[in-house]
């Protein structure tokens, strides 16, 4: 089993290091230079804590000029046959968050996000390429990366320095950039953004695809309302939350299966 498994790995890092050639980290959008941001999606997947194979996925767009009112919403039951192996979130969760996108591009294109957003990282991972730039690439979409903790890899860790840093945030906006000093040269993946006043802990935002860092950290600034988590991730994340309570709860009753409902406002 085990050597499957690196057998596997090893394949999936190829492909990894080949799609990193295709990755675009800079702007490319007419919105990015004009700094005009309406509609932003969100991703998010929740699972079953009895069985971690059984998953929703969700995908909410929210409008920037409606604050941050979700306008459109859907999501997938999914049994997912691929295991977690870390480093390879992507092709564990990318099947049912495509499911979701294409049904949202070819039935309701007025409410194609600008900018996709997910929970996890872009380029802040082991080969440069986590699930918010595979989906970027794949897709050739807009993508950012909004990761609630830190990925620790080489020399970026959550030492003493780290939270020294954490602690030099004062205001909405501040951030700093995570480098991994390690086999890139310094190289810049990251930032960990103070979202709120009140908030302790920053998220930590990295390029997926067809975005700048500093475009990246502004449109997540355009998504925060009260909380540390930018809307349309932390929407996903509550309905997807709901949706697995719900699926549990219909489990306990017997009931076969539970199917999500999309919804459009």
């Amino acid at each position: 089993m085990e050597s499957e498994i690196e057998s596997v790995t090893a394949l999936w890092s190829q492909e990894q290091f080949t799609m990193k050639s295709k990755l675009i980290i800079s702007n490319t959008e007419k919105w990015q230079a004009d700094r005009k941001l309406n509609l932003v999606g969100g991703m998010d997947i929740s699972f079953c804590k009895a069985d971690s194979s059984i998953a929703i996925c969700t995908l909410v767009v929210c409008s920037v000029s409606q604050q941050l009112k979700v306008v459109y919403e859907d999501s997938l039951h999914v049994k997912l046959s691929t295991p977690y192996i870390p480093g390879f979130l992507a092709f564990r969760e990318f099947e049912p968050c495509l499911s979701l996108y294409t049904k949202l591009t070819s039935k309701h294109s007025e409410l194609i996000p600008q900018v996709l957003m997910f929970d996890g990282n872009g380029i802040l991972h082991p080969r440069g390429l986590g699930l918010a730039s595979h989906f970027g690439v794949c897709t050739n979409t807009c993508t950012i990366g909004v990761a609630k903790n830190l990925y620790q890899m080489g020399s970026i860790l959550r030492d003493e320095n780290h939270f020294s840093q954490i602690n030099s945030l004062s205001a909405p906006g501040d951030h700093f950039f995570i480098k991994n000093s390690e086999g890139n040269g310094g190289e810049i993946l990251g930032a960990a953004l103070k979202t709120t006043q009140e908030a302790k802990r920053p998220v930590y935002i990295s390029i997926g695809h067809r975005i700048g860092l500093e475009t990246a950290i502004w449109a997540v600034m355009q998504c925060i309302d009260r909380y540390r988590i930018p809307e349309p991730t932390r929407q996903a994340d509550i309905r997807s939350r709901q949706l697995i309570r719900k699926l549990e709860e219909s489990k306990n009753k017997k009931v076969d299966q539970y199917s999500p409902k999309m919804s459009f406002h």
